[in-house]
Parts: structure tokens; sequence; C-alpha cells
């Protein structure tokens, strides 16, 4: 794709555009960007950074469009950024589900990855929360794409289906350790406030 390598010209600044356009996939970008590893040309945690950074402004964008344009404008103008009507509604139906923390797990899912951005604009969820649970999502989904890019070398390009077999049991650790933390969390403070009652 001339324009991504056009943008490896920028070095780092220019993995981190690219990745802030939602119409260029990541999947395209981030492999690459390890075979650029491979060859020498990058240093995988620098661009692991920028890769994150990208990956939470291009989702802002979107986020935005919820927010301020609504629900018409993200149908009439979501296929610019490769979002279908059938992505928005299943996106809106698993933030009703599941509330705020989908602009976390929401990108661990195929289906709705993308559009998980829309509704939490359409429900004016708090943009620093929004861009927190995007970013901790989007770093080792980064993390992983890039070093498949760099494992794969000149094959690069076959990361695609290695990333989704992959993906799963990334996702189940990170949800597993989540879920430790809030039971975590309600112990303890369950604990102090049987010690103020003590």
């Amino acid at each position: 794709m001339p324009i991504i390598e056009f943008l490896k010209g920028f070095s780092y600044f220019g993995i981190m555009l690219a990745l802030s356009f939602e119409f260029i996939p990541a999947e395209l970008v981030l492999p690459l960007a390890g075979y650029w590893v491979y060859q020498g040309d990058f240093n995988y945690y620098l661009v692991v950074l920028a890769g994150t950074i990208g990956g939470v402004i291009g989702p802002i964008t979107l986020y935005c469009l919820g927010r301020f344009g609504g629900r018409p404008l993200v149908l009439r103008y979501g296929k610019y950024f490769l979002i279908t009507p059938k992505q928005v509604d299943a996106a809106d139906r698993f933030f009703a589900k599941y509330g705020g923390g989908v602009a976390f797990f929401g990108r661990f899912l195929p289906i709705v990855r993308t559009a998980v951005s829309v509704p939490c604009g359409l429900a004016k969820m708090s943009i620093v929360k929004f861009s927190l649970y995007t970013g901790l999502a989007m770093l080792p989904i980064t993390a992983l794409y890039v070093y498949i890019g760099l494992q794969l070398g000149e094959h690069w390009q076959d990361a695609a289906p290695l990333f989704n077999q992959y993906l799963k049991p990334v996702a189940f650790v990170i949800i597993l350790l989540v879920v430790i933390f809030v039971i975590y969390k309600i112990i303890n403070n369950s604990k102090k406030g049987y010690s103020k009652h003590g």
C-alpha cells in the first residue's frame, strides 16, 4: 500500500499517523511495521508505543462522529471508515448489554472491534474513560500484531489468521486478570468496611 510506505518515511510518527486513520486497517499496518522491525529499520517497543497511540486516536474520531453527529451521520458516513450498519447494530447491542466496558472488551471481538467506538460516543461516555479503556486494549493487540509481523518476516502478510488464532488466549488472560483485580478490590473494600464497623 503506497500510502503506508510513504508514511514510513516519517518514522514512528508515520506509523502513529497511519493508525489514526480508521480507513487504513491496523491488520495491514502493524504486521508490516513488524516486518520493518525484522529488517532492523525500527525498534519493536517504539513501534508498539506509536501503534498504541495511533490506535487510540483513530477510535476517538469515530467516538466523536457518534457523539457529535448522532446515529444518522454515522450510518451515512460510516462506510468511509469501513463501518457497516450491521456492525453498528451489533456494537449497539453489545454496548446496551455491557455498558462502557465495551471500549475495552469490544476491541477483542472481530464483528464489533471497529464499530464499538460509535455507541460509546452516542451514549456520551466520558472521553477520558473511553481513551483509557481503548489504550489498555490496544496495547496488547498492537504488541501481538507487531510481534507476529516480526516473526513472519517477509511473510508478514500472513499475519491476520495467526493473529485471530492467538488473540483469544491473550484476551482470555487479560479478562481473567481484570476479573481477579475486581474481585480483589471488592474483598479489600469489604474488609475495610468491616474493620470500620468493628
